[in-house]
């Protein structure tokens, strides 16, 4: 075959597929009577196409996948958590910083009631009592831990009081959000609620 025309094998897949024209039907048979080599190569096709036409009916059986993955090997749980972990690496980074954040800040809350605060040069302490002084005003957020907040001045943030009571006097004034906080749980998840606005914060001036 070596030495025959390339075209005469081009023909032959034509013949088979009932797509040669006359002349070349012509030419194919001319040649193959005189070609021992490409008359068996003619007849091996042929046999292959028989053969495919004669396995078409066959169908695999209905449950046939779902055998299949049956037997197949049982993906380990730690092979699975370690796909999710590299497909979604910043999530898994918050998950983790947040839980062990959550095991330190209850560890903290469980390790005293002494009174602590935001430190400012514009507080003042009369006993269990943190005082924002008439006149005075704190910028930024106020956090007061195991006691009372007295604001007669001015809190230019958020807030919190943890443990405590908060009361304003004469013309004191908060210009953020109020909230008091009662229960280890609910200083636990104002905490984990900071610490993700905080880190959805970062993440966004990284991606910029």
């Amino acid at each position: 075959m070596n030495t025959c025309p390339e075209n005469i094998v081009m023909m032959m897949h034509d013949y088979l597929d009932e797509e040669i024209s006359p002349e070349h039907e012509k030419e194919l048979k001319t040649h193959l009577q005189s070609c021992e080599a490409c008359k068996t190569h003619f007849h091996e096709l042929k046999k292959t196409v028989a053969l495919v036409q004669s396995t078409s009916h066959i169908q695999a059986p209905g449950n046939f996948t779902q055998n299949v993955m049956a037997k197949l090997p049982k993906e380990k749980k730690k092979a699975g958590m370690n796909r999710w972990f590299n497909r979604h690496p910043l999530l898994a980074a918050a998950a983790v910083f947040l839980i062990l954040m959550s095991g330190s800040l209850m560890t903290s809350w469980n390790g005293g009631d002494e009174l602590s605060f935001t430190q400012s040069d514009q507080v003042v302490v009369e006993g269990n009592t943190v005082v924002v002084p008439e006149g005075e005003t704190v910028q930024g957020d106020l956090t007061v831990r195991n006691g009372d907040l007295r604001i007669e001045g001015t809190v230019e943030g958020n807030v919190t009081v943890v443990n405590g009571q908060q009361f304003m006097a004469g013309a004191g004034g908060v210009t953020g959000e109020i909230e008091e906080i009662d229960q280890a749980f609910e200083w636990l998840w104002y905490s984990i609620k900071s610490a993700a606005k905080e880190l959805g914060s970062f993440t966004s001036n990284d991606n910029e």
